[in-house]
């Protein structure tokens, strides 16, 4: 278990090596419909697989899109949700060598195999064998999926991960080793780097590279979008502007660096005119993190004439296309996406895990609420409402 500072005390016993584990998760059933929590199976992984003890689990939007149905081809039932975790591993299935049992692992939804040629690209953070992939609902190896209900039903995974759940099997590409603990981190906060906090700094620091003195905007401010902003004070950006339709959020963001909050609702202009205003022609960097296709518009006008960046964070579930005229690109803006921040998950997570030990990025002000794993429902809700950045469900 762990304790109150998140650290670990104890480990997983090997009496369950190579057996099936009965344990809680919280299973979706349907769109929208609340998830069950309950006991399943859990089966032994194969080879190059590795069965984890989750220990820390939280709920990204990401989540609740894939709860709601609202791209159809993701739709699979019954399945485990989840992938931002911190957990300890309990089993290694046959060829794994970069991890063994009592480590203590980050599970990740873009993998990194190390052998493809996109791993091996300096310019890319994809993998084509294990990389991000919302359809995918079994395992890389055998195609079959590791969990079942009591009665033998599959559930099926979700995003290389599933950790609504006390045990997940993943495959090796998708964790990083966190077995030398001492950077100063708990395992709470080693929670926030398996998605929000690394996709949103990393998109400041990886995909923007944004630089001391420039000025920034961020549509959205969830816990992706201030993780931007804390990205961005972190290197010296002198105006950083959070753009979101609930006021109470402005408190948490100056907080993380936003030295300006604009509210849709209150203008009567278009924010990007607005913002064009408060910075002499547009933002260096403009950050979408909503996923609204009209709100990238407003990113997109809003960076700068001739050298602006718009970075693309947020997940589009709707069939619409990019609002963009294709001669408005030859004002010299440029528009990119970005997954995982740019980050390489196994080979470069720890170095920023250490930079967030030395205090470079603030990790605290993430955690908004903790409860267990039967309030999940209850944790969903938080963050629908805008209530929470990052509740951390415990077993």
């Amino acid at each position: 278990m762990a304790n109150g500072n998140g650290s670990f005390k104890s480990k997983p016993t090997s009496d369950t090596k190579g057996k099936t584990i009965t344990c809680k998760a919280a299973v979706a059933y349907g769109p929208g419909e609340p998830l069950v929590v309950e006991e399943i199976i859990v089966h032994p992984p194969k080879k190059m697989e590795v069965r984890i003890k989750i220990i820390y689990t939280s709920i990204c939007h990401t989540d609740i899109s894939a709860w709601r149905g609202e791209n159809e081809a993701q739709r699979a039932y019954p399945r485990i949700l989840g992938h931002e975790a911190c957990g300890i591993v309990e089993s290694v299935g046959e060829g794994v060598r970069e991890v063994k049992e009592g480590d203590i692992v980050v599970p990740i939804f873009n993998g990194e195999c190390g052998e493809c040629r996109s791993c091996k690209c300096e310019k890319s953070n994809m993998c084509e064998r294990n990389g991000v992939n919302p359809m995918k609902k079994v395992m890389e190896g055998d195609g079959t999926t590791r969990f079942s209900t009591l009665q033998g039903k599959p559930i099926f995974h979700f995003l290389n991960t599933s950790t609504f759940s006390e045990y997940t099997v993943v495959d090796s590409p998708c964790l990083v080793n966190f077995l030398h603990p001492q950077l100063s981190l708990s395992l709470k906060h080693l929670t926030l780097l398996s998605c929000g906090v690394s996709t949103g700094v990393g998109a400041a620091w990886n995909t923007a590279n944004v630089h001391s003195g420039s000025s920034v905007a961020v549509f959205g401010l969830g816990a992706v979008g201030l993780a931007v902003a804390e990205g961005a004070r972190a290197r010296g950006a002198s105006k950083i502007i959070g753009v979101d339709i609930n006021p109470d959020k402005f408190i948490k963001a100056q907080a993380m660096g936003v030295t300006d909050f604009i509210n849709p609702k209150d203008e009567e202009k278009p924010v990007y005119e607005i913002i064009k205003n408060m910075t002499d022609g547009g933002v260096d960097y403009s950050f979408e993190c909503t996923g609204n296709v009209d709100v990238l518009r407003d990113a997109f006008l809003s960076a700068h004439l001739g050298w602006g960046l718009t970075v693309v964070l947020g997940i589009h579930a709707s069939p619409r296309l990019l609002p963009i005229h294709p001669m408005e690109l030859f004002d010299g803006r440029n528009i990119v996406g970005s997954v995982f921040g740019g980050f390489k998950g196994k080979s470069q997570l720890p170095h920023f895990a250490k930079q967030c030990g030395h205090g470079v990025v603030k990790l605290d002000n993430f955690i908004t609420h903790e409860l267990p794993l039967e309030e999940i429902n209850k944790a969903f809700d938080l963050l629908i409402a805008g209530k929470s950045l990052r509740c951390l469900l415990h077993f």
